[in-house]
């Protein structure tokens, strides 16, 4: 129980992955389509704000801040990704390289945890290995696209999501390790 609450905010963003790859896995389009559009709202809503403050602020001091050029630019990228959210649906192939190169970048410093772990003799250290061996592994084969159609890479994306958070909780709570990895 303790290696649970020290480890509870790694454990909870592993659960969000979990709960991620399975919305991807019910409906991908509707799924991307929701963040984008709530991304947007908060986008929008910062940049209302930014606004609103500028407005508030001592001219002198609001004209350093360029809060307003920031509160507009916000509002703007905000209305495009809520109007527009079916333009990044359509550039998924852009999105997933990006998304396996997260995954790559993440895959390495999950590498740097295993060996951390080797080095210092932890016994389970193999669980963060392959939890290191999975990232890397989906994020080149995200990377290679080796699929003809967007579906299967949206079901590939969900099940590796989960895979990948199952094993990082596995080796979480194996490992008795203090904390994740900062990239975690």
């Amino acid at each position: 129980m303790e290696v649970i609450k020290r480890n509870i905010g790694g454990i909870v963003m592993c659960l969000f992955e979990i709960l991620a790859g399975i919305l991807l896995l019910i409906n991908p389009v509707v799924f991307t389509s929701g963040i984008i559009v709530a991304l947007g709202i908060i986008l929008l809503i910062s940049g209302l704000l930014a606004i609103i403050s500028y407005f508030k602020t001592e001219p002198a001091e609001a004209s350093m801040k360029q809060t307003l050029a920031k509160g507009l630019a916000m509002s703007a990228a905000g209305l495009f990704g809520i109007v527009q959210y079916q333009l990044f649906v359509e550039s998924f192939s852009i999105l997933a390289v990006l998304y396996g190169m997260i995954i790559l970048m993440m895959g390495f410093s999950k590498i740097q945890w295993a060996v951390d772990l080797l080095r210092i003799k932890r016994e389970k250290w193999y669980l963060a290995a392959a939890g290191a061996l999975l990232s890397v592994v989906s994020a080149i084969i995200i990377l290679m696209n080796p699929f003809q159609s967007t579906k299967y890479l949206w079901i590939f994306v969900g099940v590796s999501l989960i895979l990948e958070a199952v094993a990082d909780i596995m080796a979480l709570v194996s490992c008795n390790q203090g904390s994740l990895p900062k990239d975690l």
